[in-house]
């Protein structure tokens, strides 16, 4: 019996020790959690604390290896971060790098002048020679190109920025900003007023020079005159001049890793200076093709008609198979062809 009463007891005890243990390590593991959310609060705050003050200094937050590692991949994060990954350092010979960057910086301008500004969303960069590690971490031989890192979860396919269909421009950027993170971007570029300047200064110019040496504007009449006048203003429009003033692309792109000189963009979102001189080169091409047909049709004088027309049907219908072949290299999906 006495026995018997002995283990009743020592089974309470042990049950009651079994009861205390669990309570403990409850307790323990509660403020545990506690202190541990504590810190990733802390330091949440630390880090977004961070980024504004960087971003108070600059619109684009420079960013090296250790600082990409501690601000874009690491948690806790609550907020998006856009991050340019380019080679700007002049013997990269990127001219498609600058002219990202300038884009890029517009829109983060427009982001930070905005009064909807906020933590939501950071823009930085990371150059090649300032964080090479990064580039082989993201697998990344290529430049320039813009990546989302959502505040959860994995990127996805759709965090990359295609840069073939949408192009370089900052509006195509705010767009991607938008639709990978929900924060509309009214894209706001600085004026420029050299243009204007230069073509009253020009026109100021002219005028005091015809008015003080009675220069002969008779020229001013000529039909023939206003008629090159007018070819020149279609063939400058027609090319895309007026988009290049907008958007200022370089003059042409050299791959810093294979060497080779782009003259024609692949994208039709997007297009060279060269590439512009190259359309307005071939719409005069053409143009002088029909002006040659039209020397030799019936009722023209002229003693070469069967040599001046075969060279006008030449150079409309091999230049235009040209131009069109050009444009089927940009739209890809376009289904007419014609010779080439």
């Amino acid at each position: 019996m006495a026995a018997a009463v002995c283990n009743t007891s020592v089974c309470r005890l042990l049950r009651f020790a079994f009861v205390m243990i669990l309570l403990l390590h409850y307790v323990t593991s509660a403020k545990k959690k506690a202190v541990s959310k504590k810190d990733s609060t802390v330091k949440l705050e630390g880090k977004v604390k961070q980024l504004l003050d960087w971003n108070l200094r600059k619109p684009i937050i420079n960013l090296n290896g250790d600082k990409f590692r501690e601000y874009v991949k690491s948690s806790p994060r609550n907020y998006s971060i856009i991050v340019m990954f380019t080679a700007l350092q002049p013997q990269r010979q990127c001219q498609v790098c600058r002219q990202g960057h300038e884009e890029y910086e517009i829109v983060a301008s427009s982001w930070r002048s905005s009064s909807d500004y906020s933590s939501r969303v950071f823009f930085t960069m990371v150059d090649f020679d300032e964080g090479p590690d990064v580039f082989q971490a993201m697998k990344l031989n290529s430049a320039p190109l813009f990546v989302h890192f959502p505040p959860t979860g994995k990127r996805k396919a759709q965090d990359t920025m295609d840069l073939q269909r949408t192009g370089l421009g900052a509006e195509s950027i705010a767009k991607f900003v938008q639709d990978r993170s929900g924060v509309p971007i009214r894209v706001i570029r600085p004026p420029n007023y050299t243009v204007p300047i230069v073509m009253l200064l020009a026109l100021g110019t002219i005028g005091l020079l015809a008015y003080f040496t009675r220069i002969d504007i008779s020229f001013l009449y000529s039909t023939t005159n206003w008629g090159y006048a007018a070819l020149c203003i279609i063939f400058a429009m027609s090319s895309g001049q007026m988009w290049n003033q907008i958007r200022g692309p370089p003059l042409f792109h050299k791959n810093p890793q294979t060497g080779e000189t782009a003259y024609i963009h692949g994208s039709s979102q997007y297009q060279f200076i060269s590439e512009s001189y190259i359309i307005m080169a071939l719409h005069g091409a053409i143009t002088f093709g029909w002006i040659l047909l039209f020397e030799t049709a019936p009722g023209s004088r002229g003693s070469s008609k069967k040599t001046t027309a075969i060279l006008g049907l030449v150079l409309v219908v091999g230049v235009f198979s040209l131009l069109l072949y050009i444009f089927r290299s940009k739209y890809p999906g376009y289904p007419y062809r014609f010779l080439l």
